[in-house]
């Protein structure tokens, strides 16, 4: 299972893309409720040697993540034509108490997590990237090694 920076160093053209496409602001988490149907959360996704995500301790996403661990995170697109380009990623997410990646987590987050929020690790397993270059998709595709 890939960490952000594993991701990075073998993609570093689409991680870059990916984060800058994250650090605009929300994202949107999909996860499976426990009828095994989706649910989409809007998200803010934190970017370290990890990825990361703070939420409340009764969010159904949590709820859904610690069930079944499997999420797909899709960027905001800031238009209908996609003009600034779209990025999702999809692994496995888990909860996490160790205090080391809650510190790691609040350092590399765009604002101050409160103390009860829950702490989340996702790995990244598959990234896609898409912009348009004068009208045309230019799709790229990573996949963790298995």
């Amino acid at each position: 299972m890939a960490t952000w920076a594993a991701f990075a160093a073998q993609a570093p053209e689409v991680a870059a893309f990916g984060a800058a496409r994250y650090a605009k602001g929300v994202a949107y988490l999909g996860t499976l409720r426990a009828d095994g149907g989706p649910r989409v959360h809007p998200v803010t996704p934190i970017i370290g040697e990890q990825l990361f995500l703070f939420m409340e301790p009764t969010s159904p996403k949590g709820k859904d993540l610690q069930r079944d661990p499997r999420y797909s995170l899709h960027c905001a697109v800031d238009d209908s034509s996609g003009s600034s380009g779209e990025f999702y990623v999809r692994g496995y997410g888990t909860l996490t108490t160790d205090p080391v990646l809650r510190e790691q987590a609040i350092a590399a987050a765009s604002y101050k997590p409160a103390d009860f929020y829950v702490l989340f690790v996702l790995t990244v397993e598959f990234a896609f990237m898409n912009t348009y270059i004068e009208g045309k998709a230019t799709p790229k595709r990573w996949e963790a090694s298995k």
